[in-house]
């Protein structure tokens, strides 16, 4: 009963402190050693408990003050993700920093801050920046432009639109610098962008790549959200293949139009002329230079007069220039596959039996995808539906809910089911098999056990006056008295009857307890 007792009250004991016990949540995880250090350090001045996971990495404090815990750390700047920012000029006094000093210290900062700005996207799980600022010197005319190297650990990959995100982030923070100036290398040792290239070749062929890219993702959701309302969602698969033009060029010309005349100008001249021969004998008289004289009295010859007409018309004939530019990432040709699962018919036995799809069928999702993508036969494009069954059968799942439904358990709600089931069967196992028999002993009445003779000889003896037992005595030859020897007989009987009746109590103090109760009852 003690030891039954003892584990009753320690497994009560444990219930008591594990529904007490405050429930954990990880506060923060992936940390470095110096953030983990420094928000224990915190934890424990302001005496709030916590554990550590993951050697360190993860610090799990009550889940109903995440969120307060979060803004007093915040507040002092952690985690700080093992970066100096901005606070670094807090932290420091500037009387007598040189010059030198406060560069660094700005370099430190700046790189601190972008690191932060960097590991905040999210697939980005740690970031270092290495900022190189060339120092113009003076009387210095060529200035070298600013570089960046950044070092990030990630989570899955990251594609070329984030990786171009990162490069612009960081340019645009620091003056003068270019986005293709920026290198980005992963954990891995792989390199996602390579920095110094940044010829205009360099950045086009860069961004047809991302106009690449985008076009056949834009394409491909496109043509999967249509099939997927026709024939299932996961029923269709789709792939994109699109060919962009990378030449540019410029072509410039210009039309003149004979039936397009307009009079601009017109100008007209005439001109009249005349001549005459005279003849006079050869002789000039006086009466020829007197004034009024015509000079003509013997005059004899011919005349000859001419008029002249000049007309000038100018005309402007219409005309056109045309400058065509053809820049480079124009569509040159586009390949759509489609590939559609089939129908599943359930037969007598309840069995899926698969079916193909119809060829009416196919034709009208085969001219749906050419809507969708914009198909132009006079440039090339090609597109295939066929008709194949998949390997497996996809699962139909819910699309669009906004929140978790009644019955969506999480991890953590699974866990504490699991433990609060456990804790149940131990304390109906209690219950039920130690606790009740227990009990139940307890509780049953005793029943009285049925005596030996000796025993009920001594129950005789004791309920009723003492009776001198009949005693035959042998005959003995002649010394002490007759009644001297009843005596010792009857003694001697009653002491061996007490001491039966003392062995059978001893033995059994239960059924004595009954029997004595049984006669303070019959007393009574």
């Amino acid at each position: 009963m003690s030891v039954v007792a003892v584990l009753m009250l320690g497994f009560f004991a444990f219930l008591i402190l594990r529904v007490s016990a405050p429930n954990m949540a990880p506060l923060y995880t992936g940390l470095s050693f110096d953030d983990s250090a420094a928000i224990v350090s915190e934890l424990q001045s302001t005496g709030i408990p916590y554990e550590l996971r993951g050697e360190g990495e993860s610090i799990l404090v009550p889940r109903d003050q995440i969120t307060s815990i979060r803004m007093s750390l915040a507040q002092d700047g952690l985690p700080s993700g093992g970066q100096v920012g901005y606070e670094i000029f807090d932290q420091q006094s500037t009387l007598g920093a040189t010059s030198f000093v406060q560069d660094v210290n700005l370099v430190r900062a700046l790189e601190g801050e972008l690191a932060r700005t960097i590991t905040s996207l999210a697939r980005v799980r740690t970031a270092r920046v290495h900022l190189v600022l060339p120092r113009r010197e003076l009387f210095q005319r060529d200035a070298q432009n600013p570089t960046a190297s950044i070092a990030v650990g990630v989570r899955g990959t990251l594609d070329a639109g984030e990786i171009r995100a990162i490069q612009h982030l960081v340019s645009s923070a620091v003056e003068g610098m270019s986005p293709n100036m920026v290198s980005i290398v992963d954990d891995t040792g792989r390199l996602l962008a390579a920095g110094g290239d940044n010829t205009e070749t360099a950045m086009l062929a860069q961004g047809l790549e991302e106009r690449t890219l985008a076009l056949e993702n834009r394409v491909r959701t496109r043509i999967e959200d249509l099939l997927a309302n026709i024939v299932g969602a996961g029923r269709a698969r789709v792939q994109v293949s699109a060919e962009l033009d990378t030449v540019r060029s410029t072509r410039t010309s210009e039309t003149f139009d004979p039936e397009g005349q307009v009079l601009r100008s017109a100008q007209t001249r005439e001109q009249e002329s005349s001549s005459a021969d005279q003849v006079n004998g050869g002789t000039v008289t006086a009466g020829d230079q007197l004034p009024g004289s015509t000079g003509d009295a013997n005059v004899s010859g011919s005349s000859d007069a001419s008029t002249t007409t000049e007309e000038t018309l100018n005309y402007e004939i219409s005309s056109s220039t045309e400058t065509l530019v053809n820049e480079a990432g124009d569509i040159k040709r586009l390949s759509v596959a489609v590939v559609v699962d089939g129908t599943y018919v359930q037969d007598n036995n309840g069995a899926a039996t698969y079916e193909p799809r119809s060829d009416e069928e196919l034709a009208q999702i085969n001219a749906l995808v050419r809507s969708a993508m914009g198909f132009d036969e006079s440039r090339g494009d090609i597109v295939e539906v066929a008709n194949m069954q998949f390997a497996e059968r996809p699962e139909v799942t819910g699309l669009g809910t906004s929140s978790p439904g009644l019955f969506d358990f999480t991890r953590d709600d699974l866990m504490s089911a699991a433990q609060m089931a456990v804790t149940l069967l131990i304390a109906l196992s209690l219950v039920l098999f130690v606790m009740r028999p227990l009990i139940k002993r307890v509780l049953e009445p005793e029943t009285p056990m049925a005596l030996a003779p000796t025993a009920k000889i001594a129950d005789q003896s004791i309920q009723a006056e003492p009776v001198e037992p009949e005693v035959h005595v042998a005959p003995k030859p002649a010394g002490p008295p007759a009644w001297l020897d009843n005596a010792k007989n009857q003694g001697a009987e009653q002491v061996r009857t007490l001491e039966t009746v003392g062995n059978l109590v001893q033995d059994h103090p239960k059924q004595a307890a009954v029997i004595v109760r049984d006669w303070l009852h019959e007393a009574a």
